[in-house]
């Protein structure tokens, strides 16, 4: 496996939801040469969707760049004809829930065999989930189960077209009501999830002594108490325990929610001074909104949602499956792009760190 990654990570490409974008997000994106010389892809699905899919976007756009199915590896995945026939581009149901459940089964099961090293994975749409019977928050879950970890996370990565700075934000929590956050949010959570960072970051991007921002709960971080009491009862305190255990890492705040965006988005859009002495390697966002809204004011055709703590690389377009627009062509591939060519950086990157570690062990 090594010898391979060295030189072409083996990636699965599950094509998700078979009635949305994803069949032609994955045709566009696999068009372009430089992705397919970079690794061995193996798209998941059903070569009859791929094809459909294929006639459609041809019959609206004749010129676009795309993907004969016959040009690719397709691991196919049986369906029940019954299933089949329920699936219509553009309506999202049961049984096109149906049908991308089992395409990322399928290439989780071989990833965890060792055929592939990553899964790139297309959007499902988690209410067809829950009507074929699947009762997972969403495909970072599922992953999570079958591969057999409790301690798993979402990063969100994104490299600033304007500066090449990389803006890496992880969710202490993810898909639950606002209401819930205070409640969830504990110190072992939090201990978790910056821990499950840290080794992120040093198996996956070589940052062994990185700077980590940490954001408050309340506005202005609790103003000391006067805004919400979570930073004073506990989240202050936490930090300074985790700065007494990790004396080789800078760990900043509870920096105030509202400001603690400002130096990324001058790092993003081109304010050099803010891009090399003042940006953090990775900021750990207490909720989805906290984190995700700037990431996606930000890098919205850009950024990758990277699942962290599984045995083998998994990222993921940070979009839905655009059942609105399915089947006219106007899909955008940049994001599943990007979240192929991360997979690849990640897969060597993760075999160079393996061989370091051999190496001391040798000596």
């Amino acid at each position: 496996m090594s010898n391979r990654m060295n030189s072409r990570p083996a990636l699965a490409i599950p094509i998700g939801d078979p009635a949305g974008i994803g069949p032609e997000v994955v045709l566009k994106a696999l068009s372009d040469p430089a992705l397919i010389n970079d690794c061995e892809l193996t798209v998941v699905g059903r070569r009859s969707c791929l094809e459909q899919a294929y006639q459609q976007l041809r019959s609206v756009q004749p010129d676009a760049p795309l993907a004969h199915p016959d040009q690719l590896a397709i691991l196919e995945v049986g369906l029940d004809a019954t299933v089949e026939q329920q699936i219509t581009i553009g309506q999202g149901n049961a049984a096109s829930g149906e049908a991308s459940f089992r395409y990322l089964e399928t290439a989780i099961t071989h990833a965890l065999s060792g055929r592939f090293h990553g899964i790139v994975t297309a959007p499902i749409a988690k209410s067809a989930w829950k009507a074929a019977g699947h009762e997972y928050p969403g495909q970072t879950e599922l992953l999570a189960e079958r591969s057999g970890v409790e301690r798993f996370g979402m990063l969100f990565v994104a490299r600033s077209p304007h500066t090449g700075w990389t803006l890496r934000t992880l969710l202490a929590t993810t898909h639950i009501p606002l209401r819930r956050v205070a409640e969830v949010l504990t110190p072992d959570l939090l201990s978790l999830k910056l821990n499950l960072l840290l080794d992120c970051l040093c198996q996956d991007f070589g940052l062994e002594t990185p700077h980590i921002a940490i954001a408050g709960l309340n506005p202005h971080s609790g103003e000391q108490g006067q805004l919400g009491r979570e930073e004073q009862e506990w989240l202050i305190p936490w930090l300074s325990e985790q700065r007494d255990r990790l004396p080789h890492i800078r760990l900043e705040g509870p920096v105030p929610p509202d400001t603690l965006w400002v130096k990324p988005g001058q790092a993003w859009f081109g304010n050099e001074t803010a891009q090399s002495t003042s940006t953090a390697d990775a900021y750990l966002a207490l909720y989805h909104d906290q984190g995700l809204i700037p990431v996606k004011l930000m890098a919205f055709d850009c950024a990758v949602n990277t699942s962290i703590g599984l045995p083998f690389v998994r990222t993921s377009p940070d979009h839905g499956t655009a059942f609105d627009i399915a089947g006219k062509g106007i899909a955008d591939a940049a994001s599943l792009k990007a979240a192929l060519q991360l997979a690849v950086d990640l897969c060597r990157q993760r075999n160079v760190h393996r061989a370091a570690k051999q190496s001391l062990v040798g000596k």
